[in-house]
């Protein structure tokens, strides 16, 4: 089938190489010629796991290509994807102008019957926008070309997107009720990723928009409670690693996404928090609850330097703290609202030095950070601990969870661990006479 996807984020570039890999003839379009001619050439600037290599797969079999020119890809699908970003605004609602900007283009250049196909996490009745844009280019254009326009959000998360678009739990569909056409449409082009068994669910459009939302937002939930919780149970003597095996062994509950940390981040969870929240009208509907989980995760965020400085009483001036993790969670370079921001800039406004390493989101720091004298860019994980005082632990990467404590001993002056993961054994540290500072523990052991 042919297909082209508006734009080459995260969602787009994700979603066009493996509907490629699927055998379909995709075209991605993005106005920024500079990445379009490194994705020419094979370079992906995000990282995540077997994007770059099926990104150059799929080129060489000419099955996925990609241009700056708008008319060319109307031409080329007969189903468009719209996959632009929908950033927040200052009040933290959805910036959906880019959307609406490639629907204007959409009216602008088609020709035949096309379906289109709103994949950007938007603002329930953004749909309705988008058609009605459309229509109004071709009226403009007194052209009486048909088309439709339907909602399939995505449900990928950072690290596994490729494994979760080969093999989705679910397929949502929103289209207007009566449009066989449409339904049979994306049936046909999801096939390959529903044969195991029936994950396309369809639903009206509105449902749709509200569905992605609605599922980032519940996942956020049960991490700000457990997070909640966690500060419960540094106050009653509890060990939230205790509690959270017990209750997740609850089948109604489960163990995904109750792990307590430092906070939530990256791109979806934070963005659609406050998106959703500020599509409630406050004189109909107050979303207490959402509210709520945006407050306890800004304030999760502050959570670890409140524990360095109640360790140092207060005075850290001069210090120099090892970083370990950067990137908002594992097997990704995005520091989007990571967690890790907020301590590091907490560190330097109390004048403290920082010697940072992540696996991946080295390049990204370097760029956010790059006026920053007070930061160092170590080589390895080892090469931050020279010279620290102590160390904290920002994301759970897997290199990170079979730590050296002899080597932490030895090199961390403090020989203090503040573990923002709980990745680290207590009992690793006591052995090797390391004050270890975990979340949701009645107290350092």
């Amino acid at each position: 089938m042919r297909v082209t996807v508006f734009g080459t984020g995260y969602v787009g570039l994700v979603h066009a190489t493996v509907l490629a890999e699927a055998g379909n003839e995709v075209v991605c379009v993005d106005i920024d010629e500079e990445k379009i001619a490194r994705l020419r050439q094979g370079q992906v600037s995000i990282y995540e796991p077997g994007l770059e290599r099926l990104v150059g797969e799929n080129q060489r079999a000419e099955r996925l290509s990609f241009t700056t020119s708008a008319r060319e890809g109307v031409e080329h699908g007969r189903i468009l994807f719209i996959a632009v970003g929908t950033p927040p605004e200052e009040d933290g609602s959805a910036d959906i102008r880019h959307v609406l900007s490639v629907a204007r283009t959409i009216g602008q250049h088609m020709e035949g019957p096309k379906l289109i196909v709103v994949k950007s996490t938007v603002p329930v009745g953004t749909a309705d926008k988008v058609r009605e844009i459309i229509a109004t280019g071709l009226r403009e254009r007194s052209s009486e070309t048909g088309f439709a326009v339907a909602s399939n959000p995505e449900f990928l998360k950072e690290g596994s997107a490729i494994a979760d678009s080969m093999k989705p739990d679910r397929i949502v569909l929103g289209i207007e009720e009566g449009d066989i056409e449409t339904e049979t449409l994306l049936r046909e082009l999801y096939g390959p990723f529903n044969r195991n068994h029936e994950k396309i669910i369809v639903m009206d459009v509105k449902s749709s928009e509200l569905t992605k939302y609605a599922a980032n937002c519940m996942l956020a939930t049960k991490i700000s409670f457990m997070n909640e919780v966690s500060g419960l149970a540094e106050q009653l003597g509890a060990d939230i690693e205790k509690v959270r095996q017990g209750i997740g062994s609850d089948p109604r509950i489960g163990y995904h996404f109750i792990y307590p940390g430092a906070g939530y981040g990256g791109s979806c969870f934070p963005k659609d928090v406050r998106a959703l929240i500020r599509m409630a009208d406050p004189e109909i509907f107050d979303p207490v609850l959402l509210r709520s989980v945006e407050e306890r995760n800004e304030k999760q965020k502050n959570v670890m330097f409140k524990k360095i400085m109640s360790h140092f009483n207060g005075d850290i001036n001069g210090m120099t703290f090892a970083i370990w993790g950067l990137s908002f969670k594992p097997n990704t370079d995005d520091m989007r609202e990571a967690p890790s921001r907020t301590v590091m800039e907490a560190l330097w406004s109390a004048g403290a030095r920082v010697r940072a390493y992540d696996p991946k989101a080295m390049n990204e720091c370097r760029r956010i950070y790059s006026d920053r004298p007070d930061l160092y860019l170590a080589a390895s994980q080892e090469d931050a601990l020279k010279g620290a005082d102590a160390l904290v632990v920002m994301t759970e990467w897997r290199v990170f969870q079979s730590p050296n404590f002899e080597l932490m001993a030895s090199e961390l002056s403090a020989k203090v661990v503040f573990d923002g993961r709980n990745i680290f054994s207590p009992s690793g540290a006591r052995r090797n006479k390391i004050t270890l500072h975990s979340i949701g523990r009645p107290a350092p052991v």
